[in-house]
């Protein structure tokens, strides 16, 4: 290997080769000369498509370096919200516009993905028809769909109007049993719960599910644990509070918790808890009733997503509305 490097560099004159030496010199010494533990991203030469390589590659490799920031470690994450979203409306629409205008990493939801009925013959327009490009593997008739998947839905009521949300389930390829699931990405640690009645291992605090959350919580070691589903716990929308999932998060080590099924936006903090009801995606906009207990911003006006960002140190958010106005701001974190 020496004698090849040295070789190539025979051929190379003036400061380009030292350039080069130099950085074959850092390549070395942070370790790019030895076996490779961990997946790397390469270009399959065949489809011009990214690629995992073998997690043991026996041989001198520099593409991990190369490709470093592809790995799931990454210090940073920028992700969206949407809720209520699945109408295949205008205004649905212009919210997918909005959320793709800031280049997330990755989306999800907090229900309704399918309106009306949840059915197989409404999903890909209401959903792949704007958000193709995020879901992975893509198969319906919009486009292109991502390399890896990127979108990371919650179940609704609405997708449990046909029988046992089969078409949701059929449509994406998400992680353990698919109806709730976890995932990590850079320093946040997602949680998707389904808050239906409907849910074959229960949706209230004693339940199998909550006891699989809790478990999950214990065992985190992220800089944040954000969970999200479908009907909300405290909303001073039309739906109100949903007793059933007003669970201990705070308790069990949640930072942050995500719900919709009230077509508003509001946040609420009660108990030590940030609770953020965001239903307003793209279906209808649904009026305020009784205003609850440690709710400090609601805004139903208009459509709109939130956006997120996070650190190890921070993570922040926003309410946009689609005519791009900043609704709300909230940090977690920080100075």
């Amino acid at each position: 290997m020496t004698q090849k490097l040295s070789s190539a560099l025979s051929r190379v004159r003036g400061p380009l080769a030292g350039r080069l030496l130099v950085g074959l010199l850092i390549a070395l010494a942070i370790g790019a000369y030895s076996v490779v533990t961990t997946p790397a991203f390469i270009l399959d030469p065949s489809n011009g498509a990214l690629s995992r390589q073998s997690p043991a590659v026996t041989q001198p490799n520099f593409l991990p370096i190369i490709f470093r920031s592809f790995k799931p470690t990454q210090e940073t994450v920028r992700f969206a919200v949407i809720g209520d979203y699945g109408s295949g409306s205008q205004a649905e629409a212009d919210v997918a516009t909005l959320v793709k205008s800031w280049e997330p990493e990755l989306i999800i939801t907090t229900g309704d993905n399918n309106y009306p009925d949840g059915e197989s013959s409404t999903i890909d327009e209401n959903i792949g028809q704007f958000y193709h490009e995020f879901i992975f593997p893509y198969l319906g008739g919009y486009g292109e769909g991502a390399d890896v998947n990127r979108f990371f839905p919650s179940l609704g009521n609405h997708d449990w109007h046909t029988a046992g949300a089969q078409p949701y389930l059929d449509y994406f390829t998400l992680p353990g049993n698919e109806r709730y699931y976890e995932f990590t990405w850079g320093p946040v640690h997602f949680f998707a719960l389904d808050s239906d009645p409907d849910e074959p291992d229960g949706n209230d605090s004693s339940s199998a599910q909550a006891q699989w959350l809790q478990s999950q919580l214990a065992g985190s070691t992220a800089a944040w644990d954000v969970i999200y589903f479908h009907h909300s716990p405290y909303s001073s929308g039309a739906h109100g509070n949903k007793i059933w999932m007003q669970w201990p998060f705070k308790e069990w080590g949640a930072e942050l918790v995500l719900s919709g099924h009230d077509h508003t936006y509001e946040r609420i903090f009660r108990d030590g808890q940030v609770y953020v009801v965001n239903g307003l995606g793209g279906s209808s906009r649904y009026p305020f009733k009784t205003i609850v207990e440690g709710s400090q911003v609601r805004y139903n006006d208009d459509y709109g997503a939130m956006l997120v960002e996070a650190s190890e140190l921070q993570l922040s958010f926003q309410f946009i509305n689609r005519a791009n106005e900043v609704i709300d701001s909230y940090s977690l974190g920080g100075p």
